[in-house]
C-alpha cells in the first residue's frame, strides 16, 4: 500500500453521534402519519442510505417531498441539542491536519447540516472538502461520491483511506480503489449484507465490502496509516 496522505470520513456514526437525532426525526414523521413512534430497529437499518430512498421505502403512499420536509424541519429544531462528537474524533482530526493529511467527508447528509455539525464541533475550518448528497445522483456504495472527493483533494485512491461505520461506506471506498476502515463505535444496524442488498446490490458483490481494517478507538487509526 502506498503511503497514506488522505483520509476521507463518513459523518453520521463516524465523526458525529447523530443516532438519537436521526431516530427522533424519523419518529416525528411516523407520529405525523400514524400518531405513534416508528420501529427503531427498522429506522436503524436505514442508516447510511440517502434520505429520499429510505423515506420512499417507509412511506410509499405518502408525498415524498412532504415526508422529507417533516423529517428535516423537526431535525432543525433539535439538531444542536442532539448531536455530539464521538470520543477521540476531535483530537484525531486535528492531529491529522497538523500532520498535513488531506481531510475529506463523504456523507448522505445535506451540506448545510453537515457544516452545522462541524461548526458545533469547531471543525469546519479543519476539513478540506465535503461531498454530500447534493453533489451527485449516485450514492454509497457507488464510488462516485468518493471519486469526487478524491478529485477535489487532488489525491490518488491508493494514497487514501475511507473511514465509516457501514457497508455502504466500505463499498463506496472499495469501489473507488481505496482501503477501508470500519469504526466499531456506531449503533447503526446497517452493517449487514441484507441492508446493502436493499439497494439492489448482489450478495456476492456486497461480500466484497468487508472492511480492510476495524478500529474500536479513534486513535487506533494511527496504527494503520
Amino acid at each position: 500500500m502506498s503511503k497514506i496522505n488522505t483520509i476521507i470520513f463518513d459523518f453520521d456514526g463516524t465523526i458525529a453521534d447523530t443516532n438519537r437525532l436521526i431516530i427522533d426525526s424519523w419518529h416525528a414523521v411516523y407520529r405525523a402519519y400514524t400518531g405513534k413512534d416508528g420501529d427503531e430497529d427498522y429506522i436503524l437499518s436505514t442508516f447510511g442510505e440517502p434520505l429520499y430512498h429510505s423515506m420512499a421505502k417507509a412511506f410509499p403512499d405518502k408525498d415524498l417531498e412532504e415526508t422529507v420536509s417533516i423529517y428535516r424541519n423537526y431535525q432543525k429544531e433539535i439538531f444542536n441539542d442532539e448531536i455530539s462528537i464521538f470520543p477521540g474524533m476531535d483530537e484525531l482530526i486535528r492531529n491529522l491536519k497538523a500532520h498535513e493529511f488531506k481531510l475529506g467527508i463523504v456523507t448522505s447528509r445535506l451540506k448545510a447540516s453537515t457544516l452545522q455539525g462541524l461548526k458545533v464541533f469547531g471543525l469546519d475550518d479543519i476539513v478540506d472538502e465535503i461531498v454530500t448528497v447534493e453533489d451527485t445522483d449516485k450514492h454509497k456504495p457507488d464510488p462516485e461520491p468518493a471519486v469526487i472527493c478524491l478529485k477535489r483533494l487532488g489525491a490518488n485512491p491508493d494514497e487514501a483511506i475511507m473511514v465509516g461505520d457501514s457497508l455502504f461506506d466500505m463499498g463506496c471506498g472499495k469501489n473507488a480503489g481505496m482501503k477501508t476502515v470500519m469504526v466499531g463505535w456506531s449503533a447503526a444496524a446497517n452493517g449487514t449484507l441484507e441492508s446493502v442488498a436493499v439497494q439492489g446490490i448482489s450478495e456476492e458483490e456486497s461480500k466484497s465490502f468487508v472492511p480492510d481494517y476495524i478500529i474500536e478507538k479513534a486513535e487506533d487509526l494511527w496504527k494503520i496509516i
